[in-house]
């Protein structure tokens, strides 16, 4: 495998910037973050999983030496409690509007920069195969406009053992590719584009790629837990996939919740104040909600609908 072509963020300028994420399909900055920044962050989340016993004892939880006792992901039931403290942090949300993240972004997308409402951690416990995720595009589970940019960005320094993503270069200019239907996985036999390219991602380093662009997580062969946060942004006179702002899921979970223990009201609700397109619009729901032949998406639609 290749390794990443890269860019030290003092060298940054958005003509490098936008060349790199047109011919490659990505764009990796080292140093873009401060390091104390990043790991106030993992800090914070660590010290809840540690709460909830995702760690050996008689380590420190910064060490994040995982019990294989505790190994658990998505879908799990367990896991969905846990993850559901830790995407409640205020801490996780305010990440995703970092200073030095959004004037990278704004170079990118423009004036007009969307945040996107739902950063996601990624907690990925080692040596277990079922957790790696798999080649695809983010775009099949983004929907809205292509154009969408992920940040993926480790909370610890990242070397090959613990699982670092791969990127397919110049992957983004040959549309959506073939992907099994019920998983959004594309075989690396098959997918189109140029070389696989990967490599060491440390703390403070921010991998930053096109929704169309193929790319696949590396297992976690160490002990550790590997934790790494995503951000997505777009220019926000793109469509916008109303799904990616609300909770259409069947858990009862919401905003409300979400915000209960926050401080600061800065950042609550803050892309209701953004003229977005939806896509589907308001009034595609309603249809989509009379017309679709699965019953789980007519429910999934109209909760969406809402909550919009």
């Amino acid at each position: 495998m290749k390794p990443f072509h890269e860019i030290h963020s003092n060298d940054l300028n958005s003509g490098q910037l936008q060349r790199e994420l047109d011919s490659r399909g990505y764009v990796l900055i080292r140093k873009l973050l401060p390091a104390e920044d990043v790991e106030t962050l993992l800090r914070e989340i660590v010290q809840n999983l540690s709460a909830n016993d995702w760690f050996l004892p008689n380590h420190s939880p910064m060490e994040r030496v995982a019990d294989p006792n505790a190994a658990c992901g998505e879908p799990d039931p367990l896991f969905k409690l846990i993850y559901e403290q830790i995407f409640n942090l205020e801490a996780l949300h305010r990440f995703a509007h970092h200073p030095r993240l959004r004037e990278v972004m704004h170079s990118i997308v423009g004036s007009q920069l969307l945040v996107h409402p739902k950063p996601i951690a990624r907690l990925i416990f080692p040596n277990w195969d079922r957790f790696v995720v798999h080649a695809h595009q983010d775009h099949l589970a983004i929907g809205g406009d292509p154009e969408c940019f992920t940040a993926w960005i480790p909370l610890h320094d990242c070397p090959a053992e613990l699982g670092p993503l791969q990127i397919l270069d110049g992957s983004h200019r040959f549309g959506l590719q073939e992907a099994d239907p019920s998983t959004g996985e594309i075989s690396k036999d098959t997918a189109r584009g140029g070389d696989w390219v990967g490599g060491q991602i440390n703390a403070g380093d921010v991998l930053i790629f096109h929704g169309l662009t193929v790319h696949s997580a590396s297992p976690n062969t160490s002990e550790q837990l590997r934790v790494s946060v995503d951000c997505r942004f777009q220019d926000y006179t793109r469509t916008f996939n109303p799904a990616n702002a609300v909770f259409p899921g069947s858990n009862g979970k919401s905003w409300e919740t979400t915000y209960a223990n926050w401080r600061s009201e800065e950042l609550k609700y803050f892309w209701r104040q953004i003229p977005l397109t939806f896509k589907p619009s308001r009034e595609e729901l309603v249809e989509l909600i009379e017309t679709d032949d699965s019953q789980r998406m007519r429910t999934r639609y109209a909760r969406v609908l809402s909550q919009i």
